[in-house]
Protein backbone atom coordinates (compact mmCIF):
# COMPACT_ATOMS: atom_id res chain seq x y z
CA UNK A 1 0.00 0.00 0.00
CA UNK A 2 1.28 3.82 -0.86
CA UNK A 3 0.41 6.47 0.29
CA UNK A 4 0.75 9.62 -1.77
CA UNK A 5 0.83 13.47 -1.64
CA UNK A 6 2.48 16.38 -3.30
CA UNK A 7 2.89 20.02 -2.52
CA UNK A 8 4.82 23.04 -4.99
CA UNK A 9 8.42 24.10 -4.43
CA UNK A 10 8.55 28.16 -4.51
CA UNK A 11 12.04 29.25 -3.40
CA UNK A 12 14.97 27.15 -2.94
CA UNK A 13 15.30 23.96 -5.31
CA UNK A 14 18.61 23.22 -4.35
CA UNK A 15 17.75 22.71 -0.49
CA UNK A 16 15.11 20.80 -1.41
CA UNK A 17 16.98 18.60 -3.64
CA UNK A 18 19.80 18.33 -1.22
CA UNK A 19 17.41 17.53 1.79
CA UNK A 20 15.85 14.35 0.19
CA UNK A 21 19.26 13.40 -1.46
CA UNK A 22 20.88 13.67 2.49
CA UNK A 23 23.16 10.45 2.08
CA UNK A 24 22.00 9.38 5.76
CA UNK A 25 18.69 8.97 4.34
CA UNK A 26 19.26 6.93 1.10
CA UNK A 27 22.04 4.76 2.19
CA UNK A 28 24.95 6.67 0.91
CA UNK A 29 23.44 8.24 -1.88
CA UNK A 30 23.52 4.96 -3.64
CA UNK A 31 19.19 5.24 -3.58
CA UNK A 32 19.02 8.50 -5.90
CA UNK A 33 18.25 8.25 -9.62
CA UNK A 34 17.63 11.51 -11.51
CA UNK A 35 16.35 11.99 -15.36
CA UNK A 36 16.88 15.11 -17.38
CA UNK A 37 19.39 16.62 -14.89
CA UNK A 38 21.76 16.25 -12.45
CA UNK A 39 20.95 15.95 -8.98
CA UNK A 40 24.30 18.20 -7.98
CA UNK A 41 23.05 20.84 -10.75
CA UNK A 42 18.85 20.20 -10.44
CA UNK A 43 18.52 24.12 -9.81
CA UNK A 44 20.18 25.12 -12.89
CA UNK A 45 18.89 22.53 -14.95
CA UNK A 46 15.00 23.48 -13.65
CA UNK A 47 15.97 27.56 -13.86
CA UNK A 48 16.93 26.76 -17.27
CA UNK A 49 13.31 24.90 -18.08
CA UNK A 50 11.23 27.72 -16.43
CA UNK A 51 13.03 30.57 -18.23
CA UNK A 52 10.80 29.15 -21.36
CA UNK A 53 7.52 29.32 -19.87
CA UNK A 54 5.60 32.47 -20.01
CA UNK A 55 3.69 31.37 -16.92
CA UNK A 56 3.40 33.62 -14.43
CA UNK A 57 3.09 31.57 -11.02
CA UNK A 58 5.92 31.15 -8.35
CA UNK A 59 5.97 27.36 -8.86
CA UNK A 60 9.40 26.30 -9.27
CA UNK A 61 9.24 22.66 -8.82
CA UNK A 62 7.34 19.59 -7.20
CA UNK A 63 8.00 17.47 -4.31
CA UNK A 64 6.02 14.19 -4.03
CA UNK A 65 5.90 11.79 -2.02
CA UNK A 66 5.07 7.90 -2.31
CA UNK A 67 5.21 6.38 1.10
CA UNK A 68 4.93 2.50 1.82
CA UNK A 69 3.36 0.39 4.48
CA UNK A 70 5.89 -0.50 6.93
CA UNK A 71 7.68 -3.99 6.20
CA UNK A 72 5.84 -4.68 2.78
CA UNK A 73 8.69 -3.35 0.55
CA UNK A 74 12.85 -4.01 0.27
CA UNK A 75 14.59 -1.12 -0.69
CA UNK A 76 15.48 -1.50 -4.22
CA UNK A 77 11.68 -2.36 -4.81
CA UNK A 78 10.84 0.59 -3.38
CA UNK A 79 13.19 2.79 -5.62
CA UNK A 80 12.40 1.25 -8.29
CA UNK A 81 8.10 1.91 -7.93
CA UNK A 82 9.72 5.47 -7.38
CA UNK A 83 11.28 5.48 -10.52
CA UNK A 84 8.06 4.35 -12.94
CA UNK A 85 5.69 6.50 -10.77
CA UNK A 86 8.01 9.42 -12.08
CA UNK A 87 8.26 8.42 -15.53
CA UNK A 88 4.19 7.75 -15.71
CA UNK A 89 3.63 10.92 -14.23
CA UNK A 90 5.54 12.94 -16.35
CA UNK A 91 5.59 11.07 -19.24
CA UNK A 92 9.40 12.38 -19.90
CA UNK A 93 8.74 15.75 -20.01
CA UNK A 94 9.81 17.02 -16.81
CA UNK A 95 13.40 16.67 -15.15
CA UNK A 96 13.39 15.22 -11.59
CA UNK A 97 15.24 13.66 -9.00
CA UNK A 98 14.01 10.45 -7.28
CA UNK A 99 15.44 9.44 -3.89
CA UNK A 100 14.21 6.71 -1.49
CA UNK A 101 14.92 7.10 2.14
CA UNK A 102 15.56 3.98 4.37
CA UNK A 103 15.89 6.64 8.02
CA UNK A 104 12.53 6.11 9.09
CA UNK A 105 10.07 3.26 10.00
CA UNK A 106 8.49 2.95 6.76
CA UNK A 107 10.27 3.03 3.21
CA UNK A 108 9.23 6.29 1.04
CA UNK A 109 10.48 7.87 -2.15
CA UNK A 110 11.05 11.73 -2.87
CA UNK A 111 10.09 12.97 -6.56
CA UNK A 112 11.09 16.36 -6.99
CA UNK A 113 10.12 17.44 -10.15
CA UNK A 114 10.55 20.94 -12.57
CA UNK A 115 7.16 22.80 -12.09
CA UNK A 116 7.99 23.58 -16.47
CA UNK A 117 8.22 20.45 -19.08
CA UNK A 118 11.05 20.22 -21.50
CA UNK A 119 8.76 20.58 -24.74
CA UNK A 120 6.08 22.40 -24.89
CA UNK A 121 7.22 24.67 -22.11
CA UNK A 122 4.27 24.75 -20.08
CA UNK A 123 3.99 24.68 -16.33
CA UNK A 124 2.54 21.51 -14.59
CA UNK A 125 -0.76 21.69 -13.51
CA UNK A 126 -1.55 20.70 -9.81
CA UNK A 127 -5.45 20.23 -9.10
CA UNK A 128 -7.20 17.14 -7.64
CA UNK A 129 -7.37 15.95 -11.57
CA UNK A 130 -3.80 15.60 -11.71
CA UNK A 131 -3.27 13.87 -7.89
CA UNK A 132 -6.36 11.62 -8.32
CA UNK A 133 -4.26 10.09 -11.26
CA UNK A 134 -1.10 9.81 -9.49
CA UNK A 135 -2.56 7.78 -6.83
CA UNK A 136 -4.09 5.71 -9.24
CA UNK A 137 -0.70 5.13 -11.21
CA UNK A 138 0.67 4.49 -7.97
CA UNK A 139 -1.84 1.59 -7.00
CA UNK A 140 -1.25 0.85 -10.45
CA UNK A 141 2.38 0.10 -9.89
CA UNK A 142 1.48 -1.62 -6.27
CA UNK A 143 -0.33 -4.19 -8.17
CA UNK A 144 2.05 -4.99 -10.05
CA UNK A 145 4.79 -5.86 -7.36
CA UNK A 146 1.58 -7.58 -5.64
CA UNK A 147 2.00 -4.77 -3.17
CA UNK A 148 -1.62 -3.83 -1.35
CA UNK A 149 -3.63 -0.73 -2.06
CA UNK A 150 -5.48 1.87 -0.86
CA UNK A 151 -9.07 1.07 -1.98
CA UNK A 152 -10.55 4.40 -2.69
CA UNK A 153 -14.40 5.95 -1.24
CA UNK A 154 -16.56 8.02 -2.25
CA UNK A 155 -15.60 10.90 0.60
CA UNK A 156 -12.46 13.62 0.95
CA UNK A 157 -9.62 12.51 2.68
CA UNK A 158 -9.37 12.35 5.98
CA UNK A 159 -7.11 12.08 9.21
CA UNK A 160 -6.07 8.49 10.45
CA UNK A 161 -8.38 9.16 13.62
CA UNK A 162 -11.10 10.25 11.34
CA UNK A 163 -10.61 6.57 9.26
CA UNK A 164 -9.91 4.54 12.02
CA UNK A 165 -13.00 5.99 14.06
CA UNK A 166 -15.63 5.55 10.49
CA UNK A 167 -13.85 1.55 9.85
CA UNK A 168 -15.14 1.12 12.98
CA UNK A 169 -18.63 2.81 12.43
CA UNK A 170 -18.23 5.70 15.72
CA UNK A 171 -17.78 8.71 13.62
CA UNK A 172 -20.34 11.10 14.16
CA UNK A 173 -20.23 12.21 10.17
CA UNK A 174 -20.12 8.42 9.58
CA UNK A 175 -24.02 8.04 11.36
CA UNK A 176 -25.04 11.52 9.56
CA UNK A 177 -24.43 10.37 5.99
CA UNK A 178 -26.04 6.72 6.75
CA UNK A 179 -29.00 9.02 8.00
CA UNK A 180 -29.40 10.91 5.23
CA UNK A 181 -29.05 7.91 3.14
CA UNK A 182 -31.78 6.13 4.93
CA UNK A 183 -34.36 8.75 4.70
CA UNK A 184 -33.40 9.46 0.93
CA UNK A 185 -34.43 5.95 0.08
CA UNK A 186 -37.74 6.21 2.27
CA UNK A 187 -38.67 9.73 0.45
CA UNK A 188 -40.36 10.24 -2.53
CA UNK A 189 -39.99 14.31 -2.34
CA UNK A 190 -37.02 16.61 -1.72
CA UNK A 191 -39.74 18.06 1.37
CA UNK A 192 -40.44 14.22 2.64
CA UNK A 193 -36.63 13.86 3.31
CA UNK A 194 -36.40 16.98 4.87
CA UNK A 195 -39.61 16.11 7.20
CA UNK A 196 -37.70 12.59 7.70
CA UNK A 197 -34.58 14.41 8.89
CA UNK A 198 -36.27 16.78 11.22
CA UNK A 199 -37.98 13.82 12.46
CA UNK A 200 -34.77 12.33 13.28
CA UNK A 201 -34.21 14.88 15.54
CA UNK A 202 -32.32 16.86 13.42
CA UNK A 203 -31.92 20.71 12.63
CA UNK A 204 -31.37 21.46 9.04
CA UNK A 205 -30.69 25.15 7.48
CA UNK A 206 -29.93 26.87 3.79
CA UNK A 207 -32.53 23.54 2.62
CA UNK A 208 -34.47 26.10 -0.18
CA UNK A 209 -33.28 25.80 -3.78
CA UNK A 210 -33.07 28.05 -6.19
CA UNK A 211 -30.59 30.58 -7.19
CA UNK A 212 -30.74 33.44 -4.29
CA UNK A 213 -30.88 30.11 -1.43
CA UNK A 214 -27.91 28.95 0.35
CA UNK A 215 -25.48 27.63 -1.52
CA UNK A 216 -24.88 24.85 1.21
CA UNK A 217 -27.69 22.81 3.42
CA UNK A 218 -26.84 22.23 7.03
CA UNK A 219 -27.57 19.52 9.08
CA UNK A 220 -27.43 19.85 13.39
CA UNK A 221 -26.85 16.24 14.72
CA UNK A 222 -29.15 15.82 18.03
CA UNK A 223 -26.73 16.59 20.54
CA UNK A 224 -23.95 18.62 18.41
CA UNK A 225 -23.04 22.21 18.71
CA UNK A 226 -22.52 23.28 14.93
CA UNK A 227 -23.46 22.19 11.94
CA UNK A 228 -22.53 20.62 9.37
CA UNK A 229 -22.26 21.56 5.64
CA UNK A 230 -23.86 19.27 2.77
CA UNK A 231 -20.73 19.61 0.64
CA UNK A 232 -17.89 18.13 -1.29
CA UNK A 233 -15.14 19.12 1.55
CA UNK A 234 -17.24 18.21 4.36
CA UNK A 235 -19.35 14.71 3.43
CA UNK A 236 -18.53 14.33 -0.05
CA UNK A 237 -20.25 14.97 -3.33
CA UNK A 238 -23.22 12.95 -2.52
CA UNK A 239 -24.25 14.87 0.14
CA UNK A 240 -24.70 18.24 -1.58
CA UNK A 241 -28.36 19.78 -1.96
CA UNK A 242 -27.85 19.55 -5.79
CA UNK A 243 -26.82 15.53 -5.57
CA UNK A 244 -29.69 14.59 -2.53
CA UNK A 245 -32.17 16.28 -4.55
CA UNK A 246 -30.90 14.25 -7.53
CA UNK A 247 -30.98 11.03 -5.57
CA UNK A 248 -34.49 11.49 -4.67
CA UNK A 249 -36.03 12.05 -8.23
CA UNK A 250 -33.99 9.30 -9.33
CA UNK A 251 -34.92 6.93 -6.75
CA UNK A 252 -38.67 7.75 -7.25
CA UNK A 253 -38.55 7.30 -11.14
CA UNK A 254 -37.09 3.93 -10.39
CA UNK A 255 -39.65 3.13 -7.86
CA UNK A 256 -42.47 3.54 -10.53
CA UNK A 257 -40.59 2.09 -13.31
CA UNK A 258 -40.81 -1.51 -14.17
CA UNK A 259 -37.50 -3.07 -12.76
CA UNK A 260 -35.80 -5.30 -15.45
CA UNK A 261 -32.81 -7.66 -13.99
CA UNK A 262 -29.47 -7.89 -16.23
CA UNK A 263 -29.03 -11.52 -15.44
CA UNK A 264 -26.25 -11.27 -17.23
CA UNK A 265 -24.32 -8.89 -14.78
CA UNK A 266 -24.97 -10.46 -11.30
CA UNK A 267 -22.97 -12.64 -9.55
CA UNK A 268 -23.85 -16.32 -8.64
CA UNK A 269 -25.05 -16.62 -4.50
CA UNK A 270 -23.33 -18.70 -2.72
CA UNK A 271 -26.12 -21.49 -1.67
CA UNK A 272 -24.02 -23.56 0.64
CA UNK A 273 -23.93 -21.38 3.50
CA UNK A 274 -25.61 -22.27 6.33
CA UNK A 275 -28.83 -20.21 6.15
CA UNK A 276 -29.85 -22.05 2.98
CA UNK A 277 -29.25 -25.51 4.22
CA UNK A 278 -31.59 -24.39 7.22
CA UNK A 279 -34.34 -23.00 4.63
CA UNK A 280 -35.21 -25.07 1.76
CA UNK A 281 -37.64 -22.51 0.31
CA UNK A 282 -34.75 -19.71 0.65
CA UNK A 283 -32.45 -22.31 -1.29
CA UNK A 284 -34.75 -22.87 -3.74
CA UNK A 285 -35.29 -19.32 -4.65
CA UNK A 286 -31.84 -19.02 -4.55
CA UNK A 287 -31.34 -21.47 -7.32
CA UNK A 288 -33.45 -19.89 -9.14
CA UNK A 289 -31.84 -16.66 -9.30
CA UNK A 290 -28.47 -18.84 -10.42
CA UNK A 291 -30.50 -20.33 -13.24
CA UNK A 292 -31.14 -17.10 -14.58
CA UNK A 293 -27.92 -15.67 -13.92
CA UNK A 294 -26.57 -18.92 -15.69
CA UNK A 295 -28.72 -18.74 -18.51
CA UNK A 296 -28.27 -14.92 -19.50
CA UNK A 297 -24.93 -15.38 -19.45
CA UNK A 298 -24.91 -18.11 -21.75
CA UNK A 299 -26.76 -15.62 -23.93
CA UNK A 300 -23.66 -14.15 -24.35
CA UNK A 301 -21.42 -17.07 -25.57
CA UNK A 302 -21.69 -19.88 -27.51
CA UNK A 303 -19.70 -22.69 -25.38
CA UNK A 304 -17.34 -22.05 -22.67
CA UNK A 305 -14.47 -23.63 -24.94
CA UNK A 306 -15.08 -20.93 -27.51
CA UNK A 307 -14.90 -17.89 -24.48
CA UNK A 308 -11.90 -19.60 -23.75
CA UNK A 309 -10.75 -19.46 -26.76
CA UNK A 310 -11.38 -15.39 -27.14
CA UNK A 311 -9.83 -14.95 -23.65
CA UNK A 312 -6.80 -16.41 -24.78
CA UNK A 313 -6.86 -14.32 -27.81
CA UNK A 314 -7.60 -10.95 -26.26
CA UNK A 315 -4.82 -11.72 -23.56
CA UNK A 316 -2.56 -12.15 -26.42
CA UNK A 317 -3.56 -8.97 -27.47
CA UNK A 318 -3.69 -6.79 -24.60
CA UNK A 319 -0.20 -7.90 -23.68
CA UNK A 320 1.13 -7.40 -27.00
CA UNK A 321 -0.30 -3.55 -26.79
CA UNK A 322 1.21 -3.17 -23.28
CA UNK A 323 4.19 -4.43 -24.52
CA UNK A 324 4.48 -1.97 -27.66
CA UNK A 325 3.32 0.85 -25.30
CA UNK A 326 6.22 0.20 -22.75
CA UNK A 327 8.70 0.60 -25.71
CA UNK A 328 6.92 3.48 -27.05
CA UNK A 329 7.26 5.31 -24.07
CA UNK A 330 10.96 4.45 -23.69
CA UNK A 331 11.48 6.13 -26.97
CA UNK A 332 9.56 8.97 -26.01
CA UNK A 333 11.27 9.38 -22.76
CA UNK A 334 15.00 9.23 -24.19
CA UNK A 335 13.95 11.14 -27.33
CA UNK A 336 12.74 13.86 -24.94
CA UNK A 337 15.78 14.23 -22.93
CA UNK A 338 17.50 14.41 -26.46
CA UNK A 339 15.59 17.40 -27.19
CA UNK A 340 16.43 18.82 -23.60
CA UNK A 341 19.94 18.52 -23.44
CA UNK A 342 19.73 19.58 -27.50
CA UNK A 343 18.20 22.88 -26.80
CA UNK A 344 20.31 23.57 -23.46
CA UNK A 345 23.43 22.72 -25.25
CA UNK A 346 22.04 25.09 -28.30
CA UNK A 347 21.09 28.04 -25.95
CA UNK A 348 24.43 27.85 -23.91
CA UNK A 349 27.18 27.52 -26.63
CA UNK A 350 27.58 31.21 -27.42
CA UNK A 351 28.60 31.42 -23.45
CA UNK A 352 31.20 28.91 -24.00
CA UNK A 353 32.58 30.21 -27.61
CA UNK A 354 32.51 34.26 -25.61
CA UNK A 355 34.49 32.42 -22.99
CA UNK A 356 36.93 30.91 -25.08
CA UNK A 357 37.88 34.30 -26.57
CA UNK A 358 37.60 36.55 -23.17
CA UNK A 359 40.45 38.77 -22.00
CA UNK A 360 39.56 37.90 -18.60
CA UNK A 361 38.47 34.21 -18.48
CA UNK A 362 38.00 34.18 -14.31
CA UNK A 363 35.70 37.43 -14.79
CA UNK A 364 33.38 36.17 -17.54
CA UNK A 365 33.31 32.58 -15.62
CA UNK A 366 31.89 34.06 -12.39
CA UNK A 367 29.43 36.25 -14.51
CA UNK A 368 27.98 33.29 -16.73
CA UNK A 369 29.06 30.33 -14.53
CA UNK A 370 25.26 29.01 -14.66
CA UNK A 371 25.36 29.38 -18.67
CA UNK A 372 28.51 27.68 -18.61
CA UNK A 373 27.48 25.15 -16.20
CA UNK A 374 24.35 24.46 -18.70
CA UNK A 375 26.37 23.87 -21.51
CA UNK A 376 29.42 21.40 -20.29
CA UNK A 377 26.28 19.18 -18.61
CA UNK A 378 24.60 19.15 -22.05
CA UNK A 379 27.08 18.71 -23.68
CA UNK A 380 28.44 15.47 -21.78
CA UNK A 381 24.83 13.89 -21.59
CA UNK A 382 24.62 14.01 -25.45
CA UNK A 383 27.44 12.55 -26.00
CA UNK A 384 26.57 9.87 -23.44
CA UNK A 385 23.07 9.12 -25.34
CA UNK A 386 25.12 8.74 -28.17
CA UNK A 387 24.84 12.48 -29.90
CA UNK A 388 27.01 14.55 -31.66
CA UNK A 389 25.52 17.59 -30.42
CA UNK A 390 26.15 19.72 -33.40
CA UNK A 391 24.66 17.64 -35.64
CA UNK A 392 21.32 17.92 -33.63
CA UNK A 393 17.88 19.53 -35.47
CA UNK A 394 15.70 20.37 -32.51
CA UNK A 395 12.69 21.67 -35.00
CA UNK A 396 12.95 17.71 -36.04
CA UNK A 397 13.40 15.97 -32.70
CA UNK A 398 9.72 17.64 -31.69
CA UNK A 399 8.43 16.74 -34.83
CA UNK A 400 9.15 12.86 -34.22
CA UNK A 401 8.18 12.99 -30.62
CA UNK A 402 4.37 14.88 -31.87
CA UNK A 403 4.17 11.94 -34.14
CA UNK A 404 5.01 9.09 -31.24
CA UNK A 405 2.74 11.03 -29.09
CA UNK A 406 -0.35 10.37 -31.52
CA UNK A 407 0.88 7.46 -31.27
CA UNK A 408 1.03 6.08 -28.47
CA UNK A 409 -2.70 7.82 -27.51
CA UNK A 410 -3.96 5.04 -30.16
CA UNK A 411 -2.09 2.69 -28.54
CA UNK A 412 -3.38 3.17 -25.41
CA UNK A 413 -6.40 3.66 -26.23
CA UNK A 414 -6.20 -0.07 -27.46
CA UNK A 415 -4.79 -1.24 -24.66
CA UNK A 416 -7.60 -0.69 -22.24
CA UNK A 417 -9.95 -1.57 -24.77
CA UNK A 418 -8.65 -5.17 -24.62
CA UNK A 419 -7.85 -4.94 -21.15
CA UNK A 420 -11.96 -3.89 -20.32
CA UNK A 421 -13.45 -6.92 -22.72
CA UNK A 422 -11.32 -9.30 -21.07
CA UNK A 423 -11.80 -8.48 -17.55
CA UNK A 424 -15.95 -9.10 -18.64
CA UNK A 425 -15.55 -12.22 -20.35
CA UNK A 426 -13.15 -13.45 -17.74
CA UNK A 427 -15.85 -12.71 -15.56
CA UNK A 428 -18.46 -14.43 -17.71
CA UNK A 429 -16.34 -17.48 -17.70
CA UNK A 430 -16.07 -17.60 -13.83
CA UNK A 431 -19.92 -17.60 -13.38
CA UNK A 432 -20.71 -20.27 -15.84
CA UNK A 433 -17.47 -22.32 -14.20
CA UNK A 434 -18.75 -21.47 -11.14
CA UNK A 435 -22.15 -22.86 -11.66
CA UNK A 436 -21.54 -25.88 -13.27
CA UNK A 437 -19.33 -26.90 -10.74
CA UNK A 438 -16.15 -27.07 -12.54
CA UNK A 439 -14.08 -24.71 -10.40
CA UNK A 440 -14.68 -23.18 -6.70
CA UNK A 441 -15.25 -19.61 -6.95
CA UNK A 442 -12.06 -18.39 -5.13
CA UNK A 443 -9.76 -20.74 -7.42
CA UNK A 444 -10.78 -19.19 -10.52
CA UNK A 445 -10.33 -15.71 -8.85
CA UNK A 446 -7.37 -16.62 -7.58
CA UNK A 447 -6.08 -17.42 -11.48
CA UNK A 448 -7.49 -14.66 -12.23
CA UNK A 449 -5.36 -12.17 -10.68
CA UNK A 450 -2.78 -14.26 -11.44
CA UNK A 451 -3.53 -14.10 -15.38
CA UNK A 452 -3.92 -10.20 -14.57
CA UNK A 453 -0.38 -9.83 -12.77
CA UNK A 454 1.26 -11.71 -16.00
CA UNK A 455 0.39 -8.67 -18.40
Amino acid sequence: MAYTKIHAVKATVHKAVASICNPEKTDGNILISSYGCSPQTAHFDFQFALSKTNASDENKAYRLIQSFLPGEVDFDTAHQIGIELADKVLEGKYSYVVSTHIDKGHIHNHVIFCAADNIGHHKYNDCKKTYYRIRQLSDELCREHQLSVIIPGGTRGRKYNEWTAAKSGSDRKSRLCRDINDAIKSADTYEEFLQLMRAKGYEIKGESPGENAPKYICFLPPGWERFVRGSIKSLGAEYTKEHIRERILERAAARNKPQIKDYSSMRFIDTSKEKFQENAGLKQWAEIENLKTAAGTYQKVNSITELEEKIVQKSVLAKESKSRLKELERRMKSMAETIRYAEQYKENRPFQIHYRKAKNPDDYFRKHESNLILYDGAKEMLRRLGCEPKMLDVDKLRSDHERLERQKAALNKEYHSAEKELKQMRTELDKLKQYLGMEPENITEKNRKKEKSEI
